[in-house]
C-alpha cells in the first residue's frame, strides 16, 4: 500500500518523524511549557525541536496533549517511524478492522486508529513535515478508509445473518447495489482537521436484498448503523460526526434514497447549490461502479451544455446570505470566521466553483474536484490571471492552516476566532506568530485579497428574490397562473391558499388592517410563499401562519425581521410546518429571531459558562431600569432570556445544528443559568430587608431531567435546596432579622416564586419540591447536616433513586463541594442488590398501576420505555457504586449504561440494547416536547410533524418508527426483566 503516501516519500528516504520535524508554534512560557514534558517518558532524549513541539500541544491543545500523555508508547511509536509508513499502517489496520464480528471490538478499533492518526496528522503539519496538500489527503483518506470498512462490516454482518446476498460474501460491496458518495470538503480530498462528513447513500431497488427487509428498509438500517459506528461517543471517542442532509429533500426522505428518485429529483427539482455540491461528489464506498454510473448519469444535471451566467447571481445570493445571516460585514479579528466571514475560505471556494458552474459544461478541464486545482485550470483556461491564482492559493493555504490550528484546540468543527484578547493571542502563538498584531495583520491583509478577488467576480449584485412566477392576489377570483405557481411551489391546494393571502391583503385578520402592513406583507409573499414550498406539508404550515396571524402583536416587525434575510425566513417557515411550539414563541416574540441573526447561532456548543455568559447579559439590569424597580425589571428580563435561549436551541435542533442530546443538554444549560442569576438576585432583594445570616451558605440541588442534564423543551425544574450557618449565631443581622431556619425557608419561597410568578412576559417554569427530604410534609429548604442524616437513616428507595439525578445547580461554593461529596457517599453504600432489584420492579410497577396503560407514543411510560431505561440505570448504580464510585459520577441516563457496559456490569449484547434504545426513545421523546405542547396524541398531531420526527431519527415515515419504536421497547423490556425481574442483580 506504499501508493498512498502523501508526501511521495521514495522508500529510500524513509527516515524517522522525529528526525523530519522542523518547527512548532510559539511558546508563550517555554520553561513551563517544557517541563510538561516530565509526563512523557523518554521525552528527555527527543531533539530539542521536538521538545519544543510536544510542548506546545500542552499550552495550546488540550486535545493532543491528552493524546500525547494518555499513551506515551504510541507518541513514541509515531516519532521512530516514517510519517509516511505510519499513515499506512493506521490505514491497513482501519480495512482490517471490517473483518471484525463484534461491533464494539470494531468501534473500539475505529476509534483507536482515529486517535492515532490524528497526532500524527497534528505532529506532520504542526511539525512542518507535511504541507496542507499532504495535510488534507491524508485527512480524507482516513474518512475514505473509515467509511469503506464500516460499510464492509456492516455488509459482513448481514451477509452472515442471511439478510443480503451479493453475487461475492466475500466482497459484498460488489454488485451491492448501494452508493456512498462523499461530497463537500471530503469529496474533495480537502477535508479539514476536525471535519465533519458530508456523504450521501443512495441504493439500487433491486439489490440483493434477502430476509424479511425489503431494499429500503434494509439500506435504511444501514444507513443508521453507519452513522452510529463512526458518530457515536464511547470511551475511545468517535470517529467522524457524519451529516447526511445533501441528501435530495433531506426533510421529507430517509437517510438511504433509491437511485430512481434521487435521479428523479436531481433532474427535475434540483437547484444550482445542489450542482455545486456534486461537483466535488466521489465514489468512497459500496458499488463503485454503479456509483461511477450515476455521477456519469448526473453530468447534465451537473454540467449544462450553454453557458450558465444565471447561476452566479444565485451562488451570490447564497453567499450574501451567509454574510447576512453571521452578521460578517467586516473582517474583525477576534471572533471572525475565516471559513463564512468576509474573505474567507467560502469565498475561495464560491470563486472557483461559480466560474466551474458557469462554464464548466463546455470546458471539461474546469470539472475537477480541487480548489488550488482548479485556480490553476481556470488560468489555463483564460478565465482568471496569473496573479488572482497565486494571490488565493496563498490565501487558501494560509486559511486552511489557521482552521485546522482553531480545530486541533478541542477537536472541535469551530471557524470561529477567539474573542477574548488573552486566547486570541495564545492561538496566534498557535499558528506560530511571534504577537497577535502580527497574525492580525496577515489575517486582515490575506481576507482583503480575498475579498478584491471575489467582488471583481461579483460587480453587479443581483436581488436575492428571484422570479417564482405569477402570484397576484388582487381581485375577488382566482388567477389562472397564480394557481400554477402555487401548485408548482409545492401546495395542494392552491385555490385555498390563493384565498388565504387574499384575504391577507384585503385585512381580514388584524394584523392586517394598517396600510404599512399590508405593504410590507406585499414585498415579502413571493418569498414566503416559496419558503413554504419547501417544508413537508406546505399547505398545513400556510394554514399555521395564518393561525399565527391572528395572534401576532407585531407583525410588520416580524415580517420585516423575515424580509431581511432569507436563512430566517426559511427558518421561519421550517418552524410553521413542523414545530407549531416554536412558532408560537415567534408570533408573541418576533424577536427571539434575533438568536438566529447572531454568528453564535451555528456554533454547537452547550458549555454551561457561555450559556451562563448569555443569560448574565441578557438580564442585566441598568442603573435607568432598577430606577422602575430593578426585581420585576429583572424577572421580565429572565423570561425574556428564557424565551430567547429555548428558542435558540430548539431552531438549533430542527436546523440540525445540533442532535438531540446536545438539545437536553442546552436545555439543561439555560435553565442552570437562570436559577443561578435567579438566586443571586433573589438573595441581594431578600438581604436589603433581612440581612444576611452569619456563615449563611445555600445551594440548589438540580434533580430528575434537570440534574440528569437531559431536559426537554417542557420540563419542570425539580429542586431541592440546602443551606448551613454558623451554629453560635443563628439570626440575620437585617433591619428585620429572621431565625436561621425561618430565614432560608423563606428565601427558598422567594426564589421559587421568582422563578414561577407569571409576570407580563409569562412564566418561567414549574418547578416542583417534593424530591426534597421528606416531600411534601418536610421543610421546604433543609440543612445541610438533617439532609444527610436523612438519607444516611430515614430515606426510601425511590429517594435514593431520585438522588443519583442530583447535581448542583447554583449556590455556594463551598457548600457545593460538600453536597456533591455526600451525595456520591450516600450513593455509594453497599446494598443487598437483589433486595433492590426487587423494590425498584415494585416501585416501577406501582407507578404502571397508578398511571394505568400508556398508548405507544407515551414514550415514558411504556413498558420498555424511558421509564424502564431510567429505572434500570438508577439500580445499576445503586448496586454498584459501593465497588465502582464512577458510577456516581454519572447523572445521565446514557452515560450510566456506557460505564456499566465497559466495567462488565451488564452484558455486552445489553448495554447495548439500553444504550440503543435510550437514545433512540430519548431523541423522540425530545422531538415531541419540541412540536408540541401538551400530550402527544397521534389522532390531533399534524401529520408533518410525525413524519418530521420519523425522518429526525431515521426512518422514512411514522408507520416505520411505530414499528421500530416497538421493537426497541420490546428488547428494552427484556433486558429489564433479565436486570430487575428476578433480582438476580
Amino acid at each position: 500500500m506504499t501508493d498512498i503516501a502523501p508526501s511521495g516519500t521514495p522508500p529510500e528516504e524513509l527516515q524517522p518523524l522525529i528526525a523530519r520535524i522542523a518547527t512548532g508554534p510559539v511558546l508563550a512560557d517555554e520553561s513551563r511549557a517544557l517541563a510538561e514534558l516530565g509526563a512523557i517518558d523518554g521525552s528527555d532524549a527527543w531533539p530539542p525541536v521536538v521538545q519544543r513541539l510536544v510542548a506546545g500541544l500542552s499550552e495550546h491543545s488540550p486535545f493532543l496533549w491528552r493524546l500525547a500523555v494518555n499513551d506515551g508508547a504510541r507518541l513514541a511509536r509515531l516519532l521512530a517511524s516514517d510519517v509516511g509508513e505510519s499513515r499506512a499502517r493506521i490505514l491497513r489496520d482501519v480495512a482490517q478492522a471490517a473483518e471484525e464480528t463484534d461491533t464494539d471490538v470494531f468501534m473500539r478499533r475505529l476509534r483507536q486508529a482515529r486517535a492515532e492518526h490524528a497526532l500524527l496528522v497534528a505532529l506532520a503539519d504542526l511539525g512542518g513535515v507535511w504541507p496542507l496538500r499532504a495535510v488534507i489527503e491524508a485527512l480524507s483518506a482516513f474518512a475514505d478508509a473509515a467509511v469503506k470498512s464500516a460499510v464492509r462490516f456492516i455488509l459482513l454482518r448481514a451477509v452472515a445473518a442471511g439478510r443480503f446476498n451479493p453475487p461475492d460474501p466475500v466482497d459484498p460491496e460488489i454488485g451491492s447495489g448501494l452508493v456512498v458518495l462523499a461530497l463537500g470538503k471530503h469529496g474533495a480530498k480537502e477535508l479539514n482537521y476536525s471535519s465533519d462528513i458530508d456523504i450521501v447513500l443512495f441504493y439500487d431497488p433491486e439489490a440483493p436484498v434477502t430476509g424479511r427487509d425489503a431494499p429500503p428498509a434494509f439500506f435504511v438500517k444501514l444507513a443508521r448503523e453507519l452513522v452510529k459506528v463512526l458518530q457515536e461517543r464511547t470511551g475511545d471517542g468517535y470517529v467522524f460526526r457524519v451529516d447526511l442532509r445533501l441528501r435530495p429533500d433531506p426533510g421529507s426522505t430517509a437517510p438511504a434514497v433509491a437511485l430512481p428518485t434521487a435521479f428523479s429529483y436531481y433532474e427535475t427539482v434540483g437547484q444550482n447549490w445542489e450542482r455545486a455540491a456534486f461537483i466535488k461528489a466521489r465514489p468512497i464506498a459500496g458499488d463503485i461502479v454503479l456509483a461511477e454510473q450515476f455521477l456519469s448519469d448526473l453530468k447534465p444535471f451537473i454540467w449544462r451544455k450553454y453557458f450558465d451566467f444565471a447561476t452566479i447571481a444565485d451562488i451570490h445570493a447564497m453567499k450574501r446570505q451567509i454574510h447576512a445571516v453571521r452578521g460578517h460585514s467586516e473582517i474583525a479579528v477576534a471572533g471572525h470566521d475565516i471559513k463564512l466571514g468576509r474573505g474567507g475560505i467560502r469565498e475561495i471556494e464560491f470563486f472557483v466553483q461559480t466560474q466551474q458552474l458557469v462554464f464548466g459544461g463546455r470546458r471539461p478541464s474546469l470539472r475537477g474536484r480541487r480548489t488550488l486545482d482548479m485556480l490553476v485550470a481556470l488560468v489555463e483556461d483564460g478565465w482568471i490571471t496569473d496573479q488572482a491564482r497565486d494571490d488565493l492559493t496563498k490565501a487558501y493555504i494560509f486559511l486552511r492552516t489557521i482552521e485546522h490550528r482553531l480545530q486541533m484546540v478541542a477537536d472541535e468543527q469551530t471557524q470561529r476566532l477567539p474573542t477574548e484578547a488573552g486566547e486570541l493571542e495564545r492561538f496566534a502563538h498557535f499558528c506560530g506568530f511571534p504577537t497577535l498584531d502580527a497574525f492580525a495583520a496577515e489575517l486582515t491583509r490575506q481576507a482583503g485579497i480575498v475579498q478584491e478577488h471575489y467582488a471583481l467576480l461579483f460587480e453587479e449584485a443581483p436581488e436575492l428574490a428571484a422570479d417564482a412566477g405569477s402570484l397576484v392576489f388582487t381581485g375577488s377570483g382566482d388567477d389562472p397562473e397564480t394557481l400554477q405557481t402555487l401548485q408548482r411551489l409545492g401546495f395542494r391546494d392552491p385555490a385555498r391558499v390563493a384565498e388565504t393571502v387574499r384575504g391577507w391583503h384585503f385585512g381580514r385578520r388584524k394584523a392586517f388592517t394598517s396600510a404599512r402592513a399590508r405593504e410590507v406583507l406585499t414585498e415579502i409573499v413571493p418569498a414566503l410563499l416559496s419558503a413554504l414550498g419547501r417544508t413537508a406539508a406546505p399547505d398545513a404550515a400556510l394554514a399555521a401562519l395564518d393561525e399565527a396571524f391572528t395572534r401576532i402583536p407585531a407583525v410588520v416587525e416580524l415580517l420585516s425581521i423575515l424580509r431581511s434575510n432569507d436563512k430566517l425566513l426559511a427558518l421561519f417557515a421550517d418552524l410553521l410546518g413542523s414545530a407549531p411550539r416554536l412558532t408560537d414563541m415567534v408570533a408573541q416574540s418576533p424577536h427571539v429571531l434575533d438568536a438566529v441573526i447572531d454568528p453564535a447561532f451555528f456554533s454547537a456548543s452547550v458549555d454551561e459558562r457561555t450559556v451562563g455568559g448569555r443569560i448574565r447579559a441578557l438580564v442585566a439590569v441598568s442603573p435607568q431600569e432598577t430606577e422602575a424597580g430593578a426585581f420585576e425589571v429583572f424577572l421580565d428580563k429572565a423570561r425574556d432570556a428564557a424565551r430567547q435561549e429555548t428558542f435558540l436551541t430548539g431552531a438549533r435542533l430542527i436546523s440540525g445544528i445540533i442532535g438531540p442530546e446536545k438539545a437536553g443538554q442546552s436545555y439543561s444549560a439555560v435553565a442552570g443559568a437562570l436559577i443561578g442569576v435567579t438566586l443571586d438576585n433573589v438573595k441581594r432583594a431578600f438581604a436589603e430587608e433581612h440581612g444576611e445570616v452569619p456563615g449563611g451558605r445555600m445551594v440548589v440541588l438540580g434533580l430528575g431531567r434537570l440534574g440528569a442534564q437531559e431536559m426537554t423543551a417542557s420540563s419542570d425544574l425539580d429542586l431541592v435546596v440546602l443551606y448551613d450557618f454558623d451554629s453560635d449565631n443563628g439570626r440575620s443581622d437585617g433591619r428585620r432579622p429572621l431565625d436561621a431556619v425561618v430565614y432560608h425557608a423563606r428565601l427558598t419561597q422567594r426564589l421559587v416564586s421568582a422563578l414561577t410568578v407569571p409576570t407580563r412576559r409569562g412564566r418561567l417554569y414549574e418547578v416542583d419540591m417534593r424530591l426534597r427530604p421528606s416531600g411534601s410534609q418536610g421543610p421546604l429548604a433543609t440543612q445541610f447536616r438533617g439532609f444527610v442524616d436523612y438519607y444516611v437513616s430515614n430515606a426510601e428507595i425511590w429517594e435514593y433513586m431520585a438522588l443519583t439525578r442530583a447535581k448542583v445547580i447554583a449556590g455556594d461554593a463551598g457548600l457545593a463541594r460538600e453536597a456533591s461529596a455526600a451525595i456520591r457517599e450516600v450513593l455509594s453504600q453497599k446494598r443487598d442488590s437483589p433486595a433492590l432489584a426487587k423494590a425498584v420492579a415494585d416501585m416501577r410497577t406501582l407507578i404502571e398501576t397508578e398511571k394505568g396503560p400508556a398508548d405507544a407514543w407515551d414514550l415514558k411510560l411504556t413498558r420498555g420505555g424511558l421509564f424502564d431505561l431510567e429505572f434500570i440505570a438508577q439500580y445499576l448504580v445503586l448496586a454498584h457504586a459501593f465497588e465502582y464510585p464512577a458510577l456516581t459520577e454519572e447523572a445521565g441516563t446514557a452515560r450510566v449504561f456506557d460505564l456499566a457496559g465497559s466495567l462488565g456490569l451488564v452484558p455486552p449484547e445489553d448495554a447495548e440494547t439500553l444504550r440503543a434504545g435510550y437514545r433512540l426513545l430519548s431523541d423522540v421523546f425530545q422531538w415531541q416536547r419540541l412540536t408540541v405542547d401538551g400530550p402527544f396524541d397521534i389522532e390531533t398531531v399534524p401529520p408533518a410533524v410525525v413524519t418530521r420526527i420519523a425522518n429526525a431519527v431515521g426512518t422514512p415515515d411514522a408507520k416505520v418508527l411505530a414499528l421500530h419504536l416497538d421493537e426497541t421497547r420490546a428488547r428494552v423490556r427484556a433486558v429489564y426483566e433479565r436486570i430487575l425481574g428476578t433480582g438476580a442483580h
